[in-house]
């Protein structure tokens, strides 16, 4: 196991982006440091760690630090090898169709739900959540095929492509509160729906993935500082 000093992450806790190291690393056993920003503002070691980005999520292990969400989850996976169980896949093949969803999940979700953090109007509200829903039904056949009839997209374990949209469930269900529209829904992605609750319940996702409440009142904020932000017109 890993000495919690050599293994250090600069995060937020209401990032789903975040999210995904720290799940990784408890899957895997790893002790480490985890290093909270504040909203808004942005501490001089994120700086110096991310000096092209300069966003979190940074994992710095034995003081080099690594960027990028999905990067760190490879790197996680390909260093730490021995401990807990792989997060990709072992086939080449299934290992390019996993990193082909986690790269579609990074492309459509967070365009889709950035309207309702920001002052927009109510066409732009409702195209975007016309696009999630369709991004959702899209993500339910991906996992048919993926699961193979098992609990995971990964299989019988979490996988690359949980992590990669398990991150961002918590903020679903808060935009669900906030749209008014329901994007797990039994009756029109029951399979994802059934999914969510089981990531939710494994036990290194419990105390990651912030309650949906606490994320609505977070959006206000959000939505506040873009506000006091922008220019005026």
């Amino acid at each position: 196991m890993a000495a919690k000093d050599n293994v250090k992450l600069i995060g937020l806790s209401m990032s789903p982006f975040v999210a995904r190291p720290r799940i990784v690393l408890k899957l895997k056993g790893i002790e480490f440091e985890f290093l909270q920003e504040q909203f808004g503002k942005k501490s001089e070691l994120l700086l110096k760690s991310n000096p092209v980005y300069k966003k979190v999520p940074v994992l710095i292990h034995e003081g080099k630090p690594i960027c990028e969400s999905l990067i760190i989850v490879e790197y996680i996976d390909e260093v730490w090898t021995n401990s807990g169980f792989s997060i990709l896949p072992s086939d080449p093949y299934d290992r390019a169709i996993a990193r082909f969803w986690g790269g579609y999940i990074d492309d459509k979700i967070l365009p889709q739900v950035r309207p309702f953090l920001e002052d927009s109007d109510e066409s732009s509200k409702a195209e975007a959540k016309e696009q999630l829903l369709a991004t959702m039904k899209q993500l339910e056949e991906a996992f048919e095929q993926c699961s193979k009839g098992k609990s995971f997209f990964g299989g019988d374990n979490i996988g690359y492509v949980d992590i990669a949209l398990g991150s961002h469930v918590g903020w679903i269900k808060a935009f669900e509160k906030i749209a008014g529209s329901k994007f797990l829904d039994e009756t029109k992605t029951p399979l994802l729906t059934r999914w969510a609750a089981c990531f939710l319940s494994a036990d290194s996702v419990k105390g990651v993935i912030p309650e949906a409440d606490e994320l609505v009142e977070f959006a206000k904020t959000i939505a506040a500082a873009r506000r006091h932000s922008s220019p005026p017109s």
